[in-house]
């Protein structure tokens, strides 16, 4: 939506730009990046004042953009005057201030839309006019920041600094390479620097606030920007307060913040979010429930808001029923307020009534998830074959393959429901060898049986700090509830080794097993690598690092290296484990293309799990999921047990799988896999049948 006025600013048509521009933002005035083109056209169409004007408007809607208020200062570069200096530096050297600003200013607008060769074109004819201009380098600094070496960029910008400290472009390059670089502290001190320097400049205490949020210093974040309110009562700088006040733990102060921004953009996400969030601290579902009714007086239209409204009402009650009634009467074709009632009705076992409106939802929108699944139900209680039969059409009309895909998948399920366990298995195997190649590949395990290095002693600096843990299971064993329970309860637990961009350590590394038994790796560096990513990932060192992977050749390094850690290991009957792996994946998606080979992987793993809490080969705690992996507040329990230490309770969960013993049902269809599995499984403890 913003290209016609990127493209015509490229061309240099800025009437063609300040059209675009305007009607843009007539047509969404609360785009803070409309406003900046904007003002990056009335810059070029000479009108600066203006330009100053419309930046300020889309900081005021997004006062945390960085590169708002890099843009801002493109706009001062553009509008302001020659001061004495400047004027004494035109006379020495026949400097035409007009040519070199308008130079000056076509290559900030040229760093804004990031083209950065253009930048550096007309940074070099400004510097054919004035060559040793202190500006000169605030622009240099940029391109070089731009394209990645933040270093010489400071360097550029530090030495320009030396000859014009007072020069208030420079300050802004330097505040921008200091955040590249991380240095939050320096960053503050360098933008401080503009704010005393440049009158009407408060705006950029947003940006010095979000530096102080990066120090851990949330609550000073905050009181940074209380004097702004005065001039700029915005509702996202209230809001963004408001998330600060969280923070810092500020919960009342947070209240009140994100009540003036909850009036004033009834219909932002993030506000709603934040004061659901301040409202449950607090425990004031009256104020809640009153705020939110005089919110929906003027804005029903809004879903978040309703959505919100019926937070603060117990599940099935009349009390919600009652809200969800108003929704429906107040948005009558919204397909999100009639699944609200037809999950209400179900509750109350109007089931008749529940299905006439899952029903009217399909007519709504034909294939809709939920609806379509209280249909299927409705028919399964009647006729499972015809649920079946029903799921199918279901797939032969979906035309994306990852629905035609999830629609196999629940159809599998419908059919295990009915005791159709052989369709059920062949439809998830066949499913798994179509997905094998966008999987990780099965690592190899090491059947590293020792002899062990001797587990040290644990440090005296280890005493009275928090010890790391570290939590693994095996595919199928459900260790996502544990993981999902120490989420809850804990700031603690680090899944991200299951994210795009994971900690870089032999941890995340399927050829460490093997590295470390040969030698190339020693478990002192091992130990030493994830030590060194740690440091982003905890303050203190007391982490729960939740693994993609374990291999017991791991013990090479943690016995003599990391005495002090704790490993909790998610336990099941590995033939069930199998089962759940093969029809509900795992947290890693690793690739299932051969269910006999995947077995007899699956009970390399188990064994080498049983040989650590049979030989007590490293500190660790088995947690025996088959009756537990539904229920939160069960796996609170066993982890308390297992930790020594009374748990808070955690938020109820919603996660279904098979019943233990479920793989009796495949006993058959599943023989050659379960035959891999069944003599770990009674090693472990679970009878062979």
């Amino acid at each position: 939506m913003y290209d016609p006025i990127l493209d015509a600013l490229r061309r240099g048509a800025v009437a063609d730009a300040l059209i675009a521009a305007e009607a843009l933002v007539a047509e969404r005035p609360d785009d803070a990046q409309a406003l900046r083109w904007l003002s990056a056209a009335q810059l070029q169409g000479g009108q600066p004042d203006a330009a100053l004007a419309s930046i300020d408007r889309a900081i005021a809607l997004a006062p945390d953009n960085a590169d708002l208020h890099l843009a801002r200062a493109g706009v001062l570069v553009g509008s302001r005057r020659p001061d004495e200096a400047q004027a004494s530096l035109a006379q020495a050297t026949g400097l035409d201030p007009n040519q070199f600003t308008a130079y000056l200013v076509q290559a900030q607008l040229a760093l804004g839309r990031g083209d950065l060769d253009e930048a550096e074109r007309l940074n070099r004819l400004a510097a054919r006019v004035a060559p040793d201009h202190p500006q000169l380098a605030a622009v240099e600094g940029m391109v070089t920041l731009r394209r990645g070496d933040a270093d010489t960029a400071l360097k550029i910008v530090s030495a320009a600094l030396q000859v014009a400290p007072e020069e208030v472009q420079l300050r802004y390059s330097l505040g921008f390479i200091h955040m590249a670089l991380g240095h939050w502290a320096f960053a503050e001190q360098a933008f401080r620097g503009v704010v005393e320097r440049t009158p009407g400049a408060d705006s950029l205490r947003s940006l010095i606030a979000d530096l102080i949020r990066r120090q851990g210093r949330p609550g000073d974040a905050a009181d940074e920007l209380v004097p702004l309110v005065a001039r700029n009562n915005a509702p996202a700088l209230h809001r963004y307060i408001g998330h600060l006040r969280l923070a810092a733990g500020q919960d009342e102060e947070a209240l009140a913040s994100l009540r003036i921004a909850l009036a004033g953009q009834p219909r932002d996400r993030d506000t709603v979010l934040a004061i659901i969030e301040a409202w449950r601290r607090l425990g004031m579902q009256d104020d809640a429930r009153n705020t939110l009714d005089a919110a929906l007086a003027t804005t029903p239209d809004e879903h978040d808001l309703w959505l919100a409204r019926l937070l603060f009402e117990a599940v099935g009650s009349a009390e919600a029923r009652a809200v969800v009634e108003r929704w429906v009467s107040a948005m009558p074709q919204h397909v999100p307020a009639m699944e609200a009632q037809m999950s209400v009705l179900d509750a109350a076992g109007e089931r008749d009534a529940a299905e006439a409106v899952a029903k009217r939802i399909v007519a709504l929108d034909p294939g809709r998830a939920s609806a379509e699944q209280r249909l299927v139900e409705a028919l399964f209680e009647r006729d499972p074959v015809s649920a079946i039969a029903r799921v199918g059409e279901l797939v032969d009309q979906a035309t994306e393959p990852h629905h035609k895909r999830s629609l196999r998948s629940w159809q599998a399920f419908v059919r295990d429901r009915a005791g159709r366990y052989a369709d059920a298995a062949a439809t998830w195997a066949a499913l798994a060898r179509e997905l094998a190649p966008t999987r990780l590949p099965l690592w190899t395990p090491s059947g590293a049986q020792g002899p062990w290095p001797d587990v040290a002693p644990i440090p005296m600096s280890s005493a009275g700090r928090p010890y790391p843990i570290l939590l693994w299971g095996a595919p199928g064993t459900v260790v996502e509830s544990i993981a999902g329970v120490l989420g809850a309860i804990s700031h603690r637990l680090r899944g991200d080794r299951f994210l795009p961009n994971p900690p870089v350590d032999a941890f995340q590394n399927y050829h460490t097993p093997a590295r470390l038994l040969s030698g190339e790796l020693s478990g002192e560096d091992c130990v030493a690598g994830w030590r060194e990513t740690l440091a982003n990932r905890s303050e203190d060192g007391g982490i729960v690092d939740w693994l993609p992977w374990w291999d017991n050749a791991l013990l090479l390094a943690l016995r003599p290296h990391l005495p002090e850690a704790l490993l909790i290991i998610a336990v099941r009957d590995p033939r069930d484990a199998f089962l759940d792996w093969l029809a509900f994946g795992a947290p890693a998606p690793l690739a299932l293309d051969d269910l006999d080979a995947g077995a007899r992987w699956l009970a390399q793993l188990f064994d080498q799990v049983a040989d650590v809490h049979e030989h007590d080969l490293f500190p660790s705690r088995l947690i025996a999921m088959d009756a537990i992996k539904d229920d939160a507040a069960a796996v609170a329990q066993a982890l308390g047990r297992a930790l020594g230490a009374q748990l808070t309770e955690p938020p109820s969960s919603g996660a279904r799988r098979f019943p233990a013993g479920h793989w009796r049902h495949y006993a058959d269809v599943l023989a050659g896999p379960f035959a891999a599995l069944t003599p770990v499984a009674v090693r472990l403890g679970y009878p062979e049948a």
